[in-house]
């Protein structure tokens, strides 16, 4: 991973996603080999805010089906990431 682009690919634009902003938590769609410490640093660089703790999930796609044929959504990495107390990440707070 060279870039903060290349770790984070996008926030994760949900209501519970959004009601966590309060709190300075924070949750974005990853690159699916991306860990822990390469996710904090890529926040740091990109948001210019002190990551205190990443916790990261692996999301499964979900098989759907059009009339007769079969197809996968594909799968992805969420991570969840917190930032210290007092900071936050002003480019995701104007989405609300």
């Amino acid at each position: 991973m060279k870039t903060p682009h290349d770790v984070i690919i996008q926030p994760v634009l949900s209501e519970k996603a959004y009601s966590r902003f309060a709190d300075g938590v924070y949750t974005f769609w990853v690159h699916p080999k991306a860990n822990k410490t390469e996710i904090a640093n890529a926040v740091e660089a990109a948001f210019k805010v002190k990551v205190v703790r990443v916790n990261t999930q692996n999301v499964l796609g979900k098989h759907k089906r059009l009339g007769r044929f079969m197809g996968k959504r594909p799968d992805r990495k969420k991570a969840i990431v917190t930032v210290a107390p007092g900071q936050k990440i002003e480019a995701l707070e104007g989405l609300i």
